[in-house]
């Protein structure tokens, strides 16, 4: 928790709130001592002078200790949430740069749970380190020494209500700090099932599964709920018996206090300054054991965050990046082999071949064959175990991440759309696009006839995940929106699946026939025969293994696998 606060609180907000708190409690530790003078040297001597001008000193310290209360709590608040807001984009930017394996590693519910409610406990307990975790010690031990000075008879009344205190507490502390750090990993679980709940909403209804799901968000809601319960209900206990030793530490303050000044050996000014210091005590004492309770809560949420922030991606940036060069786009995969993180097989074995500019490479092959996996190694979304993937000329472990994304436009499987508008959404790889750039690349893409017939057309609005527009909408508005972006290597990978065999024959000829796209490498992931057919090469994928290289008409002839999935869709009614 430490390693986290070090460098993103501000040494000087956080020594200006101890100096305020400091002032704070030094002010109310002094206000018992001049009720202890009035009481005194005033009501008892009827100084009627002495009590107004006690008195308004008392007034002056009330308000330096309301000044500095309100000033430590600005300060607290203002340190605690930036720390809040630091963490979170500190957070973000890291998982933005994760690989596939990274984001797989940690999973996405619990990288939001992380960024939220872990983010939020460490805050917490910040501002209760710049209020309580401060205040606490200080009364303590200030408290301690003036009822010391009051009277010493009377504080060793604390030798006995102290240890009480302490066993209570620990107590309370044995049972509730593991139900604490649970509940981190029971929101988890709750996010992960109201997450996918809500993302698969249209598979539960069509499978009516909708009493399933919900039976099984409230087994994980129960689960959060009875933790919940039992750590407060422990929680709660603490209230009513503080509450009683307190009370019962006042009874036995007051009888021995009545006992000393009816034998004259105290005053009676002196009793309440010491009932108010032993209030103090009392307190300061169960702020800071409270603060210990949930120390560890923010611990374990310390811990999960410094696992997304110390976890090492294998994919940087290499030391002396090299930059790409105006040369005429290209492509090939040299031997590639290619590993998933602690598998025991390769997902991809020698793989080998070489595009250029104006050349369109198909891959086709069963599910599970390595497709995606293929063309995720082309922007470096994976490192290859061994062998080269290169970019128009240069290996792509040799340039920044960020260069060989700005060569690469990729459509990935599922069309991922952004709350926004159209235009929005096709200037995101490109943000100085034109509207009559839009328009060409949604023309390509079959999809400005419906576009032109919306009320707003490239203002209309996009919802979250574009869930305002059909399956195959939403392919070709991800497939636009690549080609806007004017990049060296085009990769479709499945994408052309939602759409229809006429719609998928005239994108393919509009892409052949842009004078821009001639410049750069097609790489298309097809499952129909009928999507890959008329690409220059056409690579037969089959457990990892490239099993075929060629044209449709070579392959048909010559490639078992490829003639398999030729049948296999001429029986279904896709026709060659």
């Amino acid at each position: 928790m430490i390693k986290l606060a070090k460098s993103r609180m501000s040494t000087w907000a956080v020594l200006g709130a101890i100096i305020f708190m400091i002032i704070q409690v030094v002010s109310n530790l002094y206000l018992p001592n001049l009720t202890s003078d009035i009481v005194n040297n005033g009501i008892a001597k009827g100084d009627i002078d002495y009590i107004w001008q006690t008195g308004f000193k008392m007034l002056g310290y009330s308000l330096v200790s309301i000044i500095a209360a309100i000033a430590n709590v600005f300060l607290a608040a203002k340190t605690s949430q930036s720390l809040g807001q630091k963490l979170r984009s500190d957070i973000y930017r890291k998982v933005i740069n994760f690989s596939h394996d990274e984001m797989d590693q940690v999973g996405t519910s619990s990288l939001i749970t992380r960024t939220t409610n872990d983010v939020v406990q460490i805050q917490n307990v910040a501002m209760m380190f710049l209020r309580m975790m401060i205040m606490a010690p200080i009364m303590l031990i200030g408290a301690s020494f003036l009822a010391y000075q009051k009277d010493a008879q009377l504080t060793s009344i604390f030798v006995v209500v102290l240890p009480i205190m302490a066993l209570f507490i620990g107590i309370v502390m044995y049972f509730a700090v593991p139900l604490f750090k649970a509940m981190q990993e029971k929101t988890d679980r709750i996010n992960l099932v109201f997450r996918e709940g809500l993302t698969g909403v249209r598979v539960i209804r069509a499978f009516r599964r909708d009493r399933f799901e919900q039976d099984r968000f409230d087994d994980a809601n129960d689960d959060y709920t009875h933790n919940a319960k039992k750590v407060y209900s422990i929680m709660a206990v603490m209230a009513p018996i503080m509450t009683l030793i307190m009370s019962g530490t006042n009874i036995a303050i007051t009888w021995m206090g009545g006992h000393l000044i009816a034998n004259q050996a105290m005053q009676v000014g002196n009793l309440l300054a010491f009932m108010t210091y032993a209030m103090q005590i009392l307190m300061s004492f169960m702020m800071l054991s409270m603060v210990f309770v949930f120390i560890p809560r923010a611990q374990a949420s310390a811990v999960r965050i410094n696992e997304v922030l110390d976890l090492e991606t294998p994919i940087v940036n290499p030391d002396q990046p090299a930059d790409f060069k105006d040369e005429p786009a290209n492509l090939a995969f040299n031997q590639v082999n290619f590993r998933y993180q602690n598998a025991e097989h390769l997902a991809l074995e020698k793989i080998d071949f070489k595009m250029t500019a104006g050349q369109t490479v198909a891959v086709i092959g069963g599910t599970g064959s390595g497709k995606t996996t293929l063309v995720n190694l082309i922007p470096r979304f994976y490192d290859v175990e061994s062998g080269d993937v290169v970019v128009d000329g240069l290996n792509v472990k040799d340039v920044t991440l960020h260069d060989i994304h700005q060569q690469v436009a990729f459509v990935p499987q599922k069309a991922n759309l952004f709350t926004g508008t159209i235009r929005e959404n096709m200037q995101y790889g490109n943000p100085d696009a034109t509207d009559d750039q839009i328009w060409h690349a949604l023309k390509i893409a079959q999809s400005d006839d419906f576009v032109s017939e919306l009320p707003d057309g490239l203002d209309s609005y996009v919802e979250q995940g574009g869930g305002n527009f059909s399956g195959g909408q939403r392919q070709r508005l991800a497939i636009a929106r690549a080609l806007v972006k004017r990049a060296s290597i085009y990769v479709f990978d499945d994408s052309f699946s939602a759409l229809d065999f006429k719609t998928d024959a005239n994108l393919r000829k509009a892409l052949k026939q842009d004078p821009e796209i001639k410049k750069s490498v097609v790489v298309i992931v097809g499952q129909r025969v009928s999507t890959v057919a008329d690409a220059d090469t056409i690579i037969v994928l089959d457990e990892g293994q490239m099993v075929g290289k060629g044209s449709h008409t070579e392959l048909k002839v010559t490639n078992t696998t490829y003639q398999e999935i030729i049948n296999s869709q001429i029986r279904e009614g896709d026709e060659d």
